[in-house]
């Protein structure tokens, strides 16, 4: 047990891959509707059936469009029997009702002679509760188990009554007052509406409806490859489903149904973990980067299922395509199209005309990840969301073109579906933020605010510590050259320089770009004090940046910007001047870790040698090179470039750009030989 419970800790983070993918893969098959046992074939109306040809494996028959089945049950509604009791004490009790009543003089009279009209019809009805009505329907009145046919003509109703009363009194108001008497107090149908053999009837015929056409023999031919599909082929299509996913429900298996689904989704992410892993991607290495993208994958796969199961015609609506514009904000573009790959083809398996889709959501996805490299401004979410469009846009036209050959056949609503998906996508820029919190990953954007003089922490530093701002801003402007010369992200590198010394706000004097009236408060205190005063700014630093909320990737750089040195100077003198003691060296080293990316490690070269060579008495073009070699050398010398990704040729330019840039400011020109006559 022991040794399972060492095994999981060793390996732990290839636990919680598995574990993600699995709830991953899990809630994906959850979300998406699976009609079980039903067998489909990939095809849409216009276009050419791209399979074999199709014999009909066995008769079937071929179902009625679902307009021609409308009309059917429309037909049947409409021909419907409405079925009455008759009842031969109606004049009787009307008769009773009529003289128990409060009418008198000309209302009574007028009143008996309704009631004669009424009863000397065919019969008089009243459907004002039955929730149906008369309309065209034949009428068949039952006594006992014999019916007889009426005619509606002949019958009288509540309308019938209303209307005799209306022209027999003149006065309205008196006229409406003996209508609802007579109607809801005093006349009884003689007719009685029998609903439940009304229902019954009606239910009978729905049932023996025919909603096929026609017979399909074994070994007709339904569709032959490369035939355009019209309405009357689709229809014999989705007949052969219908047919053969009744056969296979008797033998489905649901579990193995599952288990199918769960084996293709489950495949395509180890082929984007095989692509990681070779590529030596340090996205593997993070934890939270890992959840971000199976969470975004989950994200748009719900948001596919809501609208497949809401109505699958508007699966387009969609808007895929926020994945590779999010996975390119937070990683690079390989990543990007990787996962948005990896999250269409799961997707894709879980719609209709799973080709069609793949198509659109693959190209524009690639379109959008290609548009913009790095989101910097908001324009280019604009821009992004016009290409999904044009790209979605285009596709369509392509494809009805290529099946009708007449831009006739276009629809409209289809361009509408389309700019809706397009302005849904721009929805990646408020998430941006949302998700940067989630998960503590900073992206370009946030990168661009903060790299601002006038946030509060550097407006703060440059108050302080004018001195120490003006070195963060030359070492910023040089880090982002080199950054963009050897590959990396230029905008991190810029902004790591700006922060990398917030923390000698905390004690501005003690530095000796600050120091402008000849004062050195450092000639009052021993060398071990001095040097834990200069490397408590890393600390100091680290503090500042927790509470101006600093993205982690930014306090990386004030922690690894000098790595693992020492104090030199103040252990030199430590050293000379206490031959006799044994100097502790940990008392003048700072705490590190040494830089772990390329941005990091470029800062910290750039941050030695900008203050170095500020301290050069003469800066002439030999000075500038040996001080560049010796720092750079010093680094590589005291491991401090040991856990970063720079190469020898990364370097070999650093030293090159570095000397050419110090010699561009402080104005060193080369010294040509005199030409020869």
């Amino acid at each position: 047990m022991k040794k399972f419970v060492s095994y999981i800790i060793s390996h732990l983070r290839i636990v919680y891959l598995l574990a993600i993918m699995a709830i991953t893969v899990t809630l994906i098959l959850i979300m998406f509707p699976n009609d079980f046992g039903r067998v489909k074939y990939d095809y849409t109306v216009g276009s050419f059936w791209r399979g074999d040809d199709l014999y009909a494996p066995y008769d079937f028959t071929i179902l009625k469009s679902e307009e021609e089945n409308n009309r059917e049950l429309e037909r049947i509604k409409s021909e419907s029997t409405r079925y009455f009791h008759y009842d031969r004490e109606a004049r009787e009790k009307s008769m009773a009702r009529l003289e128990a009543s409060k009418l008198r003089g000309a209302s009574l009279s007028l009143a008996r002679q309704v009631v004669a009209l009424v009863y000397n019809s065919d019969g008089y009805y009243n459907l004002g509760d039955a929730g149906m009505d008369l309309g065209d329907h034949p009428v068949v009145v039952l006594e006992g188990n014999v019916g007889q046919e009426m005619d509606q003509n002949k019958l009288m109703s509540p309308y019938d009554v209303k209307k005799f009363v209306f022209e027999a009194v003149d006065d309205s108001v008196a006229a409406e007052s003996l209508v609802r008497e007579l109607v809801d107090s005093i006349l009884c149908p003689s007719m009685v509406f029998d609903a439940n053999r009304t229902h019954l009837e009606l239910d009978t015929r729905l049932s023996q409806a025919r909603f096929s056409s026609r017979m399909v023999q074994q070994d007709e031919l339904i569709v032959a490859k490369g035939q355009r599909i019209d309405d009357e082929t689709a229809l014999a299509i989705a007949s052969l489903e219908e047919a053969e996913s009744d056969r296979e429900m008797a033998s489905y298996d649901v579990t193995i149904h599952y288990v199918g689904q769960a084996l293709l989704c489950i495949i395509a992410f180890v082929a984007l973990y095989i692509f990681l892993k070779n590529i030596k991607h340090p996205m593997l290495d993070d934890i939270k980067k890992v959840t971000f993208a199976f969470f975004i994958v989950i994200f748009i796969s719900a948001i596919v299922a809501l609208l497949v199961r809401t109505n699958p015609d508007l699966v387009l609506l969609a808007p895929v395509c926020m994945v590779p514009i999010l996975m390119r904000i937070f990683f690079d573009m390989r990543v990007a199209l990787y996962i948005h790959i990896v999250a269409v083809i799961i997707i894709g398996n879980m719609v209709p005309n799973s080709y069609e889709f793949i198509f659109y959501q693959l190209v524009s996805g690639m379109m959008s990840i290609i548009t913009v490299r790095n989101f910097e401004k908001r324009s280019s979410f604009f821009a992004v969301a016009l290409v999904i469009f044009s790209t979605y846009s285009l596709i369509y036209i392509a494809g009805v073109l290529s099946t009708d050959t007449t831009f006739a056949s276009l629809q409209p609503e289809r361009f509408l579906i389309f700019f809706i998906n397009a302005i849904l996508t721009l929805l990646a820029y408020p998430l941006i933020f949302l998700f940067e919190r989630m998960f503590g990953m900073t992206t370009n954007l946030t990168l661009l605010e903060i790299s601002s003089t006038n946030t509060p922490a550097l407006r703060e530093l440059s108050q302080k510590a004018p001195g120490t701002f003006q070195h963060s801003i030359q070492v910023a402007n040089i880090a982002e050259d080199l950054i963009n010369e050897i590959g990396g992200n230029s905008l991190l590198a810029k902004v790591g320089a700006l922060y990398h010394d917030i923390g000698k706000i905390m004690a501005p004097l003690y530095f000796t770009e600050n120091q402008n009236n000849g004062f050195n408060p450092h000639e009052n205190l021993e060398y071990v004090e001095s040097a834990h005063i200069i490397t408590q700014h890393v600390r100091d630093g680290i503090a500042l940046a927790k509470k101006y909320r600093l993205p982690a990737e930014v306090t990386d750089f004030i922690r690894t910007h000098h790595g693992t040195t020492v104090t030199g100077y103040f252990y030199a003198q430590a050293k000379m001047n206490h031959p006799d003691e044994e100097i502790n060296i940990a008392d003048f080293r700072y705490l590190g870790p040494t830089p772990f990316s390329r941005e990091t490690a470029v800062v910290m070269m750039v941050d030695s040698v900008e203050a170095a060579c500020k301290s050069l008495k003469n800066h002439d073009k030999e000075s500038i090179d040996k001080m560049v070699d010796n720092i750079i050398n010093d680094k590589i010398d005291h491991n401090q470039l040991n856990n970063c990704p720079l190469t020898l040729q990364d370097i070999t330019q650093i030293r090159s750009r570095l000397k050419e840039r110090m010699m561009s400011i402080y104005h060193v020109r080369i010294a040509y030989p005199m030409k020869q006559s």
